[in-house]
């Protein structure tokens, strides 16, 4: 059905004879234990100091561990700390960690025999990441958070050592969700040696504790992982993990081809499938198809990522029909028009097989425990509202508001519709798109007063959320692109970041919602959904909402 390259198929996998020859890890490996997956975004670095994208986190969670992990439910757990304890003051994180977790083997060390890991190889580690020369995007997981020298750089005694089996983080104050950035792919230990000895190439030479061992990177082909045979983690029932013999990634960007491979059983899972396979698999209201009932499995799963619209708030780098309309966005009625003038349940249903929540809460998504669309109720469909506040503002059929809309290709036939529910109410959106990289630089640098974006949670949390509207944070250093200020919402935020009771800290999540709400620097348009597809003899690929791809414990029949 799909027009394909068959010389793009067949060199995605060129490197599957590498998966059945014996290798240094056991014997002839069996295909049916091999997990092949495609990775159609770039893939730049399999060191953890660069797991800034998705392709880079699913490719080092197979190779590295970290202190701690997320577990089914987004709860914090046990990794190579076997257990950890929080200070009465909320400063001083402890973590002892277990005996007997190795790295790799590896050249880099004596005899190629990997070392045992120590809690020095996390001071190491975590100093990495804020190191100037490393140049990781991951340093924000600690500045801001740790101990401060008189500088307000992290001190050299955030981090200590003990001794072997026990580490010691301090923070400047209490920050409760610190665990589950911990949990983080940037927080990975890796080894000194193997930095030292391959430098800015340790991206292609990585060296972890994880269940599965690098064996080759044919750039823009294929990367091939073998079973880590000493890996540390065993089953509930004592048997060694990983199941699986080896991990196969294949780089075929183009989506259809892509889709038309994993139907030819060359691919074991899918996960983000676009829209044109989509409407060929799934029913507007996103059941499946009778034609591919049972030749897989289809889950649709909630996803840590708000869609939405944002306005800016200052006006300061707008410039032409920016400007205009950033005048326009600096009255809340026109903000909350806006919001009420959109169909976001229609919009699902029309464009994205219902996959995603309509967007009628505040800015923090469904998936996490703090959303309540009682306690914090978002913006329905209702014109005749956008009209009245429209009126209200000094816009209509003789004085129309004019505003453009940036964004990008992809989100192009999703704009249209919000367009056309604007129209209805009288407002005139022209649709300006950009490439991704220059829509990024205008959002971060604050000139363009109306524009889509996404916020794809880091960790589970809501502070993740809403820190998107804390005045200290805005952008380009921060997250806070619309430059959104409010002294109540900062007293807020600043009041959740210490309370160490969750009930009392979900309230305060839900008030400075309800200031979103109100204030509506953003329009929420859709909390997402992921849809995954895999082959019917996967079994123990679970999906959480931070849509992670963990294969330590997965098994093919």
């Amino acid at each position: 059905m799909f027009p394909f390259s068959r010389r793009a198929v067949g060199s995605a996998f060129a490197l599957l004879p590498l998966l059945t020859a014996c290798s240094d890890t056991g014997p002839a490996t069996d295909a049916r234990r091999v997990f092949r997956y495609n990775q159609p975004e770039a893939l730049t670095s399999l060191d953890p100091a660069f797991t800034n994208k998705q392709a880079n986190i699913w490719a080092a969670t197979q190779l590295y561990n970290g202190l701690v992990e997320l577990d089914d439910s987004l709860k914090p757990g046990p990794a190579i700390a076997r257990r950890y304890s929080i200070s009465p003051d909320g400063k001083t994180y402890t973590f002892t960690l277990r005996p007997r977790v190795h790295f790799h083997d590896a050249e880099v060390f004596p005899g190629g025999k990997g070392r045992a890991v120590v809690a020095q190889d996390f001071v190491y580690s975590f100093k990495r990441l804020l190191d100037g020369p490393t140049a990781s995007p991951g340093g924000w997981i600690f500045r801001g958070k740790v101990l401060e020298d008189a500088k307000g750089e992290p001190a050299d005694t955030c981090f200590v050592a003990v001794n072997d089996s026990t580490l010691r983080v301090y923070l400047k104050e209490p920050f409760i969700p610190f665990l589950g950035i911990l949990t983080m792919p940037y927080a990975y230990v890796v080894p000194r040696e193997a930095v030292q000895k391959y430098g800015k190439d340790f991206r292609e030479h990585p060296v972890g504790t994880g269940p599965f061992i690098f064996k080759e990177w044919d750039e823009g082909n294929a990367i091939i992982y073998h079973r880590n045979p000493n890996y540390w983690r065993k089953d509930a029932q004592g048997k060694p993990l990983p199941y699986l013999d080896a991990v196969q990634i294949s780089f075929i960007q183009d989506r259809k081809t892509e889709f038309l491979t994993f139907m030819q059983g060359k691919l074991d899972f899918l996960s983000g499938i676009r829209a044109g396979s989509r409407d060929l698999i799934m029913y507007p209201d996103g059941t499946v198809r009778e034609d591919f009932l049972g030749k897989f499995r289809l889950q649709k799963v909630p996803y840590l990522n708000t869609e939405y619209l944002g306005l800016q708030q200052d006006p300061a780098r707008l410039r032409g029909d920016n400007a205009e309309a950033g005048k326009a966005l600096q009255d809340k009625r026109v903000r909350q028009a806006l919001n009420y003038a959109l169909n976001k349940p229609e919009l699902l249903a029309y464009f994205l097989n219902n996959v995603g929540v309509p967007g009628l809460s505040g800015f923090v998504p469904a998936s996490l425990p703090s959303y309540s669309q009682k306690l914090v109720p978002g913006y329905t469909y209702q014109p005749a509202k956008a009209r009245q506040l429209l009126k209200q503002a000094g816009y209509d059929q003789r004085h129309p508001l004019h505003l453009r809309l940036a964004t990008v290709a992809e989100r192009k036939e999703v704009c249209e519709y919000l367009q056309k529910n604007w129209a209805d109410v009288g407002v005139q959106v022209d649709i300006d798109v950009n490439q991704a990289a220059a829509h990024q630089e205008m959002v971060d640098n604050g000139s363009s007063a109306f524009f889509t974006k996404s916020w794809l949670g880091d960790y589970p949390d809501a502070e993740n959320y809403l820190a998107l509207f804390y005045s200290k944070n805005f952008s380009p250093a921060g997250p806070n692109k619309t430059h959104f200020k409010n002294l109540a919402y900062d007293r807020l935020y600043e009041q959740a970041k210490l309370e160490q009771n969750t009930e009392k800290r979900y309230d305060l999540y839900r008030q400075m919602d309800r200031i979103i709400v109100e204030e509506a620097p953003v329009i929420a348009l859709y909390y997402d959904e992921v849809v995954r597809l895999t082959q019917n003899n996967v079994q123990g690929l679970t999906p959480n909402p931070m849509n992670q791809l963990v294969l330590e414990r997965v098994r093919k029949n």
